[in-house]
């Protein structure tokens, strides 16, 4: 049997950070697939609870996960989320990139989950990056995620498709795909999106908490704005 023909189709590898955006996408890819295995990563960073919250939202959806060492990645660059000695940038820099941005993660994440879904039998990888609402990282646009899925079927001469379900939605329009996936309540309470390491609705303060509420609060007054008008 050749490698093509091991390739299961109906299988997908979802990169699961214990964020909203990859725990949406987690659920995104139960809908769609027959075989959902999640895939996080220890990349050194500083709260290290989110790694304890991706397996806890892999146990409640049921899934099989691992958990890669990538500690390498806090070691050759740096970022105010693998460093506690770097001040959190609180907006981004004028011409620049926010110090939260963590060099090559992304590229490094593709690679790694690449290689564990070939040996696997898997061509779908899912990732839970977006232009719309991307902090200024250059590795969440979708150029990069183009150019990285040719690289990686050149490099393994493998049919690998990156499913990038949030690409083009913001945090308001996120908020309603977990809503209608029926796991909003899961997601707000169990996901870690604070740079500051508190899960649920986080410290309210940073960036991430920041786009997180903006986009929540949006969605659920349109909610309920749209409910009142029915009734």
């Amino acid at each position: 049997m050749t490698m093509q023909e091991k390739i299961n189709r109906d299988a997908a590898l979802v990169l699961l950070s214990g964020g909203q955006d990859s725990t949406t996408c987690l659920y995104w890819a139960k809908e769609r697939f027959a075989e959902v295995t999640a895939l996080t990563f220890d990349y050194g960073q500083t709260h290290r609870a989110e790694t304890e919250a991706a397996e806890k939202i892999a146990a409640l959806a049921g899934v099989e996960q691992h958990c890669a060492d990538a500690s390498f990645i806090a070691t050759i660059g740096r970022s105010a989320l693998t460093d506690h000695n770097i001040p959190m940038d609180e907006t981004r820099p004028e011409g620049g990139y926010p110090n939260t941005f963590v060099p090559g993660r992304n590229m490094f994440f593709l690679g790694i989950a690449a290689v564990v879904a070939r040996e696997r039998g898997i061509n779908h990888i899912v990732t839970g990056v977006s232009q719309t609402d991307f902090s200024g990282y250059p590795d969440c646009r979708d150029t990069f995620i183009k150019a990285m899925n040719v690289t990686l079927n050149e490099a393994m001469d493998y049919p690998f498709v990156i499913d990038t379900p949030l690409m083009w939605l913001d945090k308001e329009q996120t908020w309603a795909l977990a809503d209608r996936l029926g796991v909003l309540d899961i997601v707000r309470s169990e996901t870690l999106t604070c740079y500051n390491g508190i899960k649920g609705d986080g410290c309210g303060h940073c960036p991430a908490c920041r786009l997180r509420r903006a986009g929540l609060e949006a969605y659920l007054r349109h909610r309920d704005n749209n409910q009142t008008s029915i009734s």
